[in-house]
């Protein structure tokens, strides 16, 4: 089949490439054509901003925790019915997983799915030599077709001068100039560029991103590369569904790290998602089973704390042994108690025999490969699931026989111990991308289905 696709992506990280993406796609939106939003790798941000510029939820796509297959049946599943399909790349266009060179990079989706890459350069503070770097990032791969260019903090000497080399010397069309503009800047938290649901001026910068990319950017010739991408010949293996049962997810501003696709393959396998407020609602829906994902419930303590009703009623559901599963933020809630920065103590759920301190320095980023300790609603002994973790709190007086997972790689310590195992509860620091992980989703609706017949 024919997809319409483009990605844009940046010499390295920080060169403007999610205002850019976040700009193309209103921008084509504005022009009545339906756009599909993608990112690469394990990012729960930047999807939530692609919703609001494209109005379409956007996916991710990561090379590392998914199959070929897995990536591509995601893209294509999602790409079909848009006009066009724009992914936003992450960090450095080649860098990828540590010590795996392009693997999980930007790069390599770019080869996974043959799509064009428009590349974005920070031109601050260098002319001629924009091109030695794009001549080095062509030449490093050449099956990978850079096919334009964007220079961000450009000036006009850019657009006359160092456009006509792109062109005469690499024949690399220049799609645009970008001045600098701090207006237009995403406001940041301490976990990055802030939540899509919590900026209140966000459908305003998005508007003004759209504005600048209209005036600066060539969008003719961006839907000229995105529709001479190749032609894709994918075989979609999505399984048909037989787990009739209602799966109780906490979402609201606290909880909204949810990779797309986990909920969407969880709906292929046959369940039915029913949406929960841990900070908002009294009590949980009538559900087989809970999945509380990740968020920001450090910033939503007092909510959260005091929303007392819902706090029993999933303590309840525990005692209940509906099988409930939860991640990194969820974890946390799921505690007996969170100490935040200030060392003031709030209540979690309590079904965690442990406290949750908060801390001002990063404790674990990166891709893990997570080796379950004993039988689960998730795992069993012995099975190995690739995910990612992030976060700044700690675990204290976790008791040693009731960890999760041992875990490899990320930033932290080999062989360390993450999560926490009792009857039908499994929670980790751990997120997991479903379709990935096959096993985790099958047997945790598994464990549903049981708990739904008794």
């Amino acid at each position: 089949m024919n997809y319409p696709r483009v990605m844009i992506a940046g010499v390295n990280s920080r060169v403007g490439k999610t205002t850019i993406s976040l700009g193309i796609m209103a921008a084509l939106s504005r022009m009545g054509m339906k756009v599909q939003p993608f990112k690469i790798g394990p990012d729960y941000i930047d999807p939530g901003l692609h919703y609001h510029a494209a109005r379409n939820k956007s996916h991710n796509l990561d090379s590392w925790m998914g199959s070929p297959e897995v990536v591509q049946t995601v893209f294509a599943r999602n790409a079909e019915q848009a006009d066009i399909a724009v992914i936003e790349g992450v960090m450095g266009f080649y860098d990828g997983v540590r010590g795996e060179g392009m693997k999980g990079s930007s790069a390599d989706i770019a080869l996974l799915l043959k799509a064009p890459v428009i590349l974005v350069l920070n031109a601050q503070g260098i002319a001629h030599s924009c091109v030695a770097i794009v001549k080095g990032f062509i030449d490093y791969c050449p099956e990978v077709k850079i096919k334009g260019v964007v220079l961000n903090q450009a000036t006009d000497f850019h657009k006359k001068w160092v456009s006509k080399s792109l062109e005469n010397e690499l024949g690399i069309k220049l799609i645009g100039c970008l001045p600098g503009d701090e207006n237009i800047s995403m406001p940041e938290r301490h976990l990055g560029l802030l939540p899509a649901d919590e900026n209140e001026e966000l459908t305003d910068r998005i508007q003004q991103m759209a504005d600048r990319i209209e005036s600066c950017l060539d969008l003719n010739a961006v839907l000229q590369i995105a529709y001479n991408a190749p032609d894709l010949n994918i075989i979609n293996w999505d399984n048909n569904g037989k787990y009739e049962v209602r799966i109780g997810v906490a979402r609201d501003r606290a909880f909204s790290f949810y990779y797309q696709d986990s909920l969407d393959y969880l709906e292929d396998l046959g369940a039915e998602l029913v949406f929960f407020s841990p900070a908002d609602d009294t009590s949980l829906p009538p559900v087989d089973g809970l999945y509380i994902g990740g968020g920001f419930p450090e910033l939503f303590l007092d909510e959260l704390s005091g929303n007392q009703s819902m706090l029993t009623s999933i303590r309840e559901a525990y005692q209940n042994k509906i099988p409930i599963f939860a991640e990194c933020g969820g974890f946390m809630y799921l505690c007996r108690d969170i100490t935040d920065w200030d060392g003031r103590n709030w209540s979690g759920v309590g079904i965690i025999p442990a406290r949750v301190k908060m801390t001002r320095q990063l404790q674990a980023l990166g891709y893990v490969e997570a080796i379950a300790l004993q039988d689960s609603i998730v795992s069993r002994p012995g099975d190995t699931f690739r995910g990612h973790e992030f976060h700044y709190s700690t675990i204290e007086s976790m008791r040693s026989d009731k960890y999760a997972y041992s875990l490899t790689g990320g930033r932290s310590s080999e062989q360390r111990y993450d999560g926490y195992i009792e009857g039908q509860l499994f929670a980790s620091y751990v997120h997991l991308h479903l379709r990935s992980n096959t096993r985790a989703a099958v047997n945790f609706l598994q464990a549903c289905a049981n708990y739904q017949i008794g």
